[in-house]
């Protein structure tokens, strides 16, 4: 018995050890089992657990219990030996370490180069275009998808094997993302090898060649994606809430129909890549690096960038709207969501509604639990949780410089669709109702998206990606430190207001599945007579 006891102890101990240093993100469980307490305690616990597997008797325990005491040190006792590490920042009174600064500096063409010194072997090099979809036209429909199918491709300097072959001899790691107002490039590599790094990226961004068969390739695998988008409820109903929620720039579609791709060839490819890939629309961003090295190392391979015309801002206007797609399916796919106005520019909303997110959270049925999964979220408890024909719930956004929506994602039986809708329009409301949310939630949401921020945080690439998105949409860079402060700023009044006006604008309605015939607009706008939701469906 006091065996069992002591297992039971030493286990509660070094959860608690585990738990206490792993509120600094510079450690790990995984470094924290590797110290001499904690690995001769998973000794002890190792053996404790074969004894009591191998039934370690009443009359074992009693034999050995006399001098159990006298082998086994007690655990409120310290360690004889035992050196312990240096308090944790902000314990002990350990000052935390300073927060990593940007430098941004702007060449004379234009072009701004900003980076982060962090500590370790790694570094990430980005390069962010002010350039997507919103910046199509008609003619032009689909180019920044094919772009970024097209990107590490044949250079005037290197062939597609050279590049290759470049890229493994250092490890580097490359990726590209197109989106509606910003394409990414970004390359991951040690920092010894940060020269070939920034000059392989650059090379591959600065003179692309559009190879016929490489662009013929890439047009008929992005057809055959094309055709296959209705497969992917989630992907399908994120393109059809911009389609049908604005009028303008962000309603061109990100990923393009088949006759979008049909008009697509060389030359108009190349055509939008030299008119919107200029000197004064690119920042080159890096994290893990010294910003006077970094600099010496770019500004040669970017000094003769030309500086293209002033480009106005294409523009976007909120619209709403309502849009179905009928296909035989047991489930139901539904996204509704709202207006925010004045986006990333109007950073005390976004940050409000970062922390609504959070708060209203979501998860699926299938959800294993553990951290950061929901379980503690309003939409989980309050939907999720009472409701088994809900499969799935979620808070989502979808956020850009000046504008953005935000809303409920879910999917369940599609004999369940109208009422699952009920309920997630009753939770908005539930939000913009003062006194709903108690302080134990704001809280709880609060340290949920600080947790997020720092999680992003450890990662270089997400890093490199920030710096370049907030020079371009603000002119500047603001340190991590600064959300922090303005996230436990938040009060509950912030969070009802922001969804009060969330709620006055038109609302957008997608769905996918066998919806047509059981979501009406009497059921998906019950309480909501100053919203119009459009009938019927397209």
């Amino acid at each position: 018995m006091l065996r069992r006891r002591r297992f039971l102890a030493v286990a509660a101990k070094v959860s608690d050890e585990i738990q206490a240093h792993s509120l600094d993100g510079a450690f790990s469980a995984r470094c924290l089992l590797t110290s001499p307490w904690l690995h001769e305690q998973q000794v002890e616990l190792h053996c404790n657990r074969r004894w009591l597997r191998t039934g370690g008797g009443a009359g074992a325990g009693k034999r050995r219990s006399k001098t159990y005491a006298k082998r086994i040190p007690s655990l409120r006792d310290p360690l004889p030996g035992l050196k312990l590490p240096p308090a944790l920042h902000g314990h002990g009174g350990r000052p935390p370490p300073p927060p990593a600064r940007t430098q941004v500096t702007t060449l004379p063409n234009g072009v701004r180069v900003a980076s982060q010194d962090t500590p370790g072997p790694m570094a990430c090099v980005g390069v962010v275009v002010d350039s997507g979809s919103a910046y199509e036209t008609q003619r032009t429909a689909g180019v920044s998808h094919l772009l970024e199918r097209l990107a590490f491709h044949d250079t005037k300097n290197r062939s597609l094997g050279k590049i290759e072959r470049d890229v493994e001899a250092a490890g580097m790691v490359l990726s590209a993302s197109a989106g509606r107002e910003r394409t990414v490039y970004t390359c991951d590599a040690f920092k010894a090898y940060l020269p070939q790094a920034v000059e392989v990226l650059l090379d591959c961004i600065r003179n692309p060649v559009f190879v016929q068969s490489r662009v013929e390739d890439q047009l008929g695998l992005a057809q055959d994606e094309s055709r296959g988008l209705k497969n992917s409820p989630e992907v399908f109903l994120d393109e059809s809430l911009h389609t049908v929620g604005y009028s303008g720039a962000l309603g061109n579609p990100r990923l393009p129909p088949v006759e979008a791709l049909a008009r697509i060839d060389r030359s108009i490819i190349s055509k939008f890549y030299y008119e919107n890939y200029t000197a004064d629309r690119l920042v080159l961003a890096a994290s893990g690096v010294n910003h006077k090295h970094f600099l010496s190392i770019a500004e040669p391979l970017l000094s003769d960038l030309s500086k293209g015309p002033p480009v106005d801002k294409p523009n976007s206007t909120y619209v709403g709207g309502d849009f179905r797609h009928r296909t035989d399916s047991e489930m139901t796919h539904v996204a509704l969501g709202f207006e925010v106005p004045g986006g990333w520019r109007q950073e005390k909303q976004a940050i409000v509604m970062t922390v609504l997110q959070a708060l209203m959270g979501g998860g699926s049925s299938l959800s294993s639990g553990g951290l950061g999964k929901g379980l503690c979220s309003r939409l989980f408890l309050r939907v999720l949780y009472e409701n088994v024909a809900i499969k799935s719930i979620s808070a989502f956004s979808s956020i850009y410089d000046d504008t953005g929506i935000f809303g409920i994602r879910l999917t369940t039986k599609s004999i369940f669709v109208a009422k699952a809708v009920d309920f997630a329009l009753k939770e908005l409301t539930a939000i913009a109702t003062p006194s709903a949310v108690t302080e134990v939630e704001l809280s709880r949401a609060k340290n949920s998206a600080i947790s997020s921020i720092l999680t992003n945080q450890e990662s270089r690439r997400n890093i490199a990606e920030d710096i370049g998105w907030q020079i371009l949409t603000s002119g500047h860079c603001k340190p991590c430190n600064h959300f922090l402060e303005r996230i436990e700023e938040i009060t509950l009044a912030d969070i009802t207001l922001f969804a009060q006006k969330l709620l006055s604008s038109r609302p957008t309605l997608t769905s996918w599945g066998d919806s047509i015939r059981s979501l009406r607009m009497n059921t998906s706008a019950r309480g909501f007579s100053h919203h119009p939701m459009i009938c019927g469906g397209r």
